[in-house]
């Protein structure tokens, strides 16, 4: 299973916003220019966060983006699921509606992209954005070097 730029490009996003949004609203502008993304790319990956919940936004001169809950209520599954869909890595494996082929009900294969799909589910849905917050602060300060997202 390979993620789109969507996925990393909005977890990168998700945690610029879990740093940056305890001092107010973030502009997106500022996302993009910390995250070397492009606004425009960006606009459209915050809808989809937003759709979903994950995050809230400020009409005006003082507006702009924020977390939709706590770092600590959120999971890199939550942020990755709302703009990939399932992480399943096949589609008779999905979630919701799996698409079952003639062999579905005898194939021995399938029982290994379930606990490929559960193993992958299992990861992301326990770590949070307070964890990377966390991760992030830690590097920080153990290296001379700039860190990166």
């Amino acid at each position: 299973m390979k993620l789109s730029t969507k996925g990393r490009y909005g977890l990168k996003a998700m945690l610029d916003l879990a740093l940056y949004s305890r001092q107010g609203h973030i502009a997106l502008k500022n996302i993009a220019e910390r995250q070397d993304i492009s606004e425009h790319y960006l606009e459209q990956l915050i809808a989809t966060l937003r759709k979903a919940g994950l995050v809230k936004s400020i009409r005006g001169a003082q507006g702009g983006y924020t977390l939709g809950a706590s770092p600590k209520d959120i999971t890199v599954g939550d942020i990755l699921r709302a703009l990939e869909g399932s992480l399943a890595p096949v589609d008779c494996v999905l979630e919701e509606d799996p698409v079952l082929c003639d062999k579905g009900k005898c194939c021995v294969i399938r029982g290994v992209w379930e606990k490929v799909r559960d193993s992958i589910n299992d990861v992301v849905d326990n770590i949070t954005l307070e964890n990377l917050v966390d991760d992030y602060n830690a590097q920080k300060k153990d290296t001379q070097y700039m860190y990166y997202i």
